[in-house]
């Protein structure tokens, strides 16, 4: 398994305990590195990506929402809740990551944490969030 995949999971890890604890980001990502002895070759990019969708949490939580019309964020599984936000973070403000590399991401995270539902669930999501998107040939995001 690739170094970024295992921060991915790292990052749905500590975003997950997030959804229970409150705590501070930093705080819950160094828990959790403790608890699941997380190797030191993945802990920044996956503190990147945790800090990332902590910082915009409300954004990604409107374009989520409005894209689930049927199910209100609330009740959207906290594990695939974590998903989404980290692959539309990934959408959004990584242009180190193609679109397609974070929405497959996102499905087989979903496929390995969450229920049989949870890979089409977020593929649906997202792929009507990228659809919706519109990107310059250098992924900047332009309406």
């Amino acid at each position: 398994m690739g170094k970024r995949r295992r921060s991915r999971e790292l990052a749905i890890k500590v975003l997950f305990h997030l959804e229970f604890s409150g705590d501070d980001p930093a705080a819950g990502f160094a828990l959790i590195c403790s608890n699941f002895g997380a190797s030191e070759d993945v802990k920044p990019f996956s503190e990147e990506l945790v800090l990332g969708v902590c910082g915009h949490l409300r954004e990604l939580d409107s374009l989520i929402g409005k894209a689930s019309k049927n199910w209100r964020l609330e009740r959207i599984a906290k594990v695939d809740r974590s998903i989404l936000r980290l692959a539309v973070y990934e959408l959004l403000y990584r242009d180190d990551i193609p679109p397609k590399v974070s929405i497959n991401e996102a499905v087989d995270l979903g496929k390995k944490f969450g229920t049989e539902e949870s890979g089409a669930f977020i593929n649906g999501i997202l792929d009507k969030i990228y659809s919706t998107l519109k990107f310059d040939s250098q992924k900047s995001l332009t309406v």
